[in-house]
């Protein structure tokens, strides 16, 4: 383990740390390595739903309501 590592205690629910003890040893990957890769997926994604909020900041906002009327009115509803 690198020395740039910090350690944290994480309370897992018994059947995830099961699961996550066996997938260890079935993959030849310590526990903390398959716990920072689904952290880092898990960021990654939370960035790309950031990025695409940005992207659509300027488009019009819709009520719901207004979207409703619009499917009755075209017969999809």
């Amino acid at each position: 383990m690198s020395a740039l590592t910090k350690r944290a205690t994480v309370y897992l629910d018994p059947m995830l740390h099961k699961a996550l003890r066996i997938k260890s040893v079935e993959t030849s990957r310590s526990m903390s390595e398959l716990i920072n890769e689904a952290i880092k997926f898990s960021l990654a994604e939370d960035s790309e739903d950031l990025a695409a909020f940005d992207e659509r900041a300027n488009e019009p906002l819709i009520a719901f309501e207004e979207i409703l009327k619009d499917l009755k009115k075209h017969g999809r509803i």
